[in-house]
């Protein structure tokens, strides 16, 4: 069957579809019957009549003569069709290409005890978790690691971009996955710099979050952030927490206990000064996620953008149509259905 024998194309959401690429047409479909109408009226008193004398009873059951109203029918109708056809209805299928060269980041996350304290609610852990999720959903093509210390530090996922694997692994997080005690800066740091040392990138950047100085692991911070600013790594720290007394849970009874908590800033700032990256200080789970953003800002690539639009054009099926209905007056124009004295 041909493309175009299909009544499917005069549904209304077909046309809803289209984009019209000669508007103009459809305009002129409204004002031409409008311009014969008028020049029909004037000149209806110089048209030749055949007056024929029939009962009304007569004209009443002959019921062929609605036939006659067939000619203007289908003469409308081809002269509606060519006009669409002249509008040239399409469709544009948009493809729509983004890439960008991308930056390879590594969020160096504290998984530490110390990040059970609960001035952040529910804690630290799962506060810096859903900002760093956050972080992520913003993202495109960069490249995103995993480093977790406390006592230690491992790098349980290499960067990737497969985005989902990744947040749903931060999501699980917990504090058993580091049995050992303490908070090695230095050692998270060395293991992000060792993940980076094969990148291709233009830009990389550590992401280093924690609530506490560099107490455990067995290489110092200062010659990390060396080792660091060797591989042109940017290092931005986040110290999260505030100092004095802090909520660390509930005892028995119900009652909040709290501790002392001082926080030494000074390695997590010479960390940042030393790798060309800057030093933040977050007290609350509202600017950690400003942190976050701010960060976001300083490091976006370039994405750039490709866009091919295929059009289809669709004014032949109409056309096709318009000149059927054409031919099929133009055959009955001589026939009994029409008047014999008016061309």
């Amino acid at each position: 069957m041909p493309e175009w024998f299909s009544l499917s194309w005069f549904w209304p959401s077909q046309f809803m579809a289209y984009s019209w690429e000669n508007s103009w047409a459809l305009w002129l479909g409204l004002v031409l019957p409008l311009v014969l109408f008028i020049r029909r009226a004037l000149l209806s008193k110089s048209r030749q009549r055949f007056e024929v004398a029939l009962s009304l009873k007569t004209f009443a059951q002959d019921r062929t003569v609605w036939l006659r109203h067939l000619l203007k029918l289908f003469l409308a109708l081809a002269y509606s069709l060519i006009i669409i056809a002249l509008a040239r209805p399409q469709q544009n299928n948009e493809r729509l290409e983004r890439w960008t060269e991308g930056i390879d980041i590594i969020i160096a996350l504290d998984i530490s005890e110390s990040m059970q304290i609960q001035d952040f609610k529910p804690n630290r852990l799962e506060v810096a978790k859903k900002v760093a999720n956050n972080f992520i959903s913003g993202r495109f093509q960069d490249r995103i690691g995993l480093v977790l210390f406390a006592g230690d530090a491992f790098a349980p996922l290499p960067p990737t971009t497969d985005y989902d694997m990744l947040k749903a692994y931060i999501s699980d997080l917990n504090f058993d996955l580091i049995p050992k005690g303490g908070t090695a800066i230095g050692s998270a740091l060395a293991v992000a710099t060792s993940r980076m040392m094969d990148s291709k990138s233009k830009s990389k950047v550590v992401l280093l979050i924690s609530d506490g100085e560099n107490t455990a692991g067995n290489i110092d911070p200062e010659t990390a952030a060396s080792l660091a600013k060797d591989e042109n790594i940017k290092v931005y720290t986040i110290a999260v927490g505030r100092d004095g007394q802090v909520p660390v849970g509930v005892d028995a009874f119900g009652r909040t206990q709290y501790t002392d908590n001082a926080l030494d800033e000074t390695t997590l700032r010479n960390i940042a000064a030393n790798c060309d990256g800057e030093f933040f200080r977050a007290t609350n789970a509202s600017a950690l996620q400003s942190i976050f953003d701010k960060i976001n800002a300083y490091e976006k690539s370039e994405i750039k953008e490709n866009r091919y639009v295929d059009t289809k054009d669709f004014y032949h099926i109409y056309l096709v149509w318009g000149m059927l209905f054409f031919l099929v007056w133009l055959a009955l124009k001589s026939s009994y259905l029409a008047n014999p004295l008016e061309d």
